[in-house]
């Protein structure tokens, strides 16, 4: 049995940096992983965006949480963060839920900036109420993973297993008891002992708190697909339409191409229940279960692709001189609290879910929310 101070469990970018926090400050940390690599799934597969608060105009929760740490993130990832293209938010002069009032009070309010814009050449004000110049970021999630990698990879405090699933889970004196399998043969890995376990997981968030005996939380998950375009009459340029059923186009990171995503058609399937069950899983299939998603990206039963429609959609806001080129897409299950269909928030929540011995669920928002953590493990 192995000791450790801390168990975190889940790759993505909330994962990696909790251990990282908690090794810097001399814990002994074992990080656990599904995947052979980190960075495989939802902090990879998104649109890169880097928030300042715009997106949330029915949450001033989320939009403040994002703009807090936007500064901050942006400071200490500043290799791997666009500052310098040209961002718009717009209004569509049909169904959306904010009218041009709300949104600049909106943005007064969170003291961001916003300039309405009259006219502009690569844009269609016949289909667009409101059209406004903003500062928004992207990051790159291709480059934060390698970043991220290589600090997990060189820091003696923290034991990494990746390819590796959590059999069992038991307590013994104040202490969470694991034991650690291979996701395909099942073979026993080793088992690990700490006073606190981190669950990172994200989409497996419930299967791993039902695992330990604890309550799950109310979760909708979504099958979803990133477009990525090209554009040169666009290039280095962005546009969100909100809010509502629209959708936006801007940089992802610095890999010179565009992201594309929509409300109406970037989410295939759907799943109401605790676990994301999904009719495209197969029980002959260990890489891909309820209690254990996979990789949507590399999976042959994945869903046709509907970055036509998107793109469809999205042209409707530009002019005739603004073409579009597209290249591919990644797959991903994203998950989100029920409670968030009310104001369209999506908070970084931190739970206590067990205090002996602790168990922290840690539900992910934001990216730039990763520092939520410190305030939770700063003891």
């Amino acid at each position: 049995m192995q000791q450790f101070d801390y168990i975190v469990i889940g790759g993505g970018i909330f994962g990696c940096y909790a251990a990282l926090f908690l090794a810097e400050k001399g814990g002994k940390v074992a990080l656990i992983e599904k995947e052979n690599h980190l960075f495989q799934k939802a902090s990879l597969v998104n649109q890169a965006r880097l928030h300042s608060g715009y997106h949330y105009p029915r949450s001033v929760a989320t939009a403040a949480m994002s703009d807090e740490h936007k500064e901050r993130f942006t400071l200490e990832h500043k290799a791997f963060v666009h500052t310098s293209f040209e961002k718009f938010y717009a209004i569509d002069r049909f169904g959306s839920f904010t009218d041009p009032q709300q949104f600049e009070r909106f943005c007064a309010y969170l003291n961001i900036p916003c300039k309405k814009l009259d006219e502009h050449p690569l844009f269609n004000f016949d289909r667009l109420e409101a059209l406004y110049q903003t500062v928004e970021h992207s990051f790159d999630p291709v480059l934060i993973g390698n970043y991220y990698r290589e600090k997990i990879e060189k820091e003696r405090n923290i034991q990494l297993q990746l390819h590796t699933k959590i059999e069992r889970a038991t307590t013994a004196a104040n202490q969470w008891e694991l034991e650690l399998i291979d996701v395909l043969d099942g073979a026993l890995k080793s088992q690990i002992s700490a006073p606190v376990v981190i669950n990172a997981t994200y989409a497996a968030t419930n299967s791993l708190n039902q695992l330990f005996g604890l309550p799950s939380l109310a979760l909708t998950h979504e099958i979803s697909e990133i477009g990525f375009i090209t554009s040169k009459a666009f290039a280095n340029k962005g546009l969100t339409v909100m809010d509502g059923p629209f959708g936006s186009i801007m940089p992802y990171g610095l890999s010179g191409i565009l992201s594309l995503s929509s409300v109406a058609y970037t989410h295939h399937k759907i799943s109401y229940e605790a676990l994301p069950h999904f009719d495209c899983q197969q029980i002959s299939d260990p890489t891909c279960t309820p209690q254990a998603p996979g990789i949507c990206t590399n999976c042959e039963r994945r869903p046709d692709s509907n970055a036509g429609k998107m793109l469809a959609q999205m042209r409707q806001y530009f002019s005739e001189k603004v073409e579009f080129d597209y290249l591919f897409s990644y797959f991903t299950i994203k998950s989100k609290l029920q409670s968030s269909h009310i104001d369209d928030g999506r908070p970084t929540e931190i739970s206590l879910l067990s205090t002996h011995p602790k168990y922290y669920c840690l539900f992910a928002g934001k990216i730039n929310s990763i520092y939520e953590v410190e305030k939770i493990l700063e003891d």
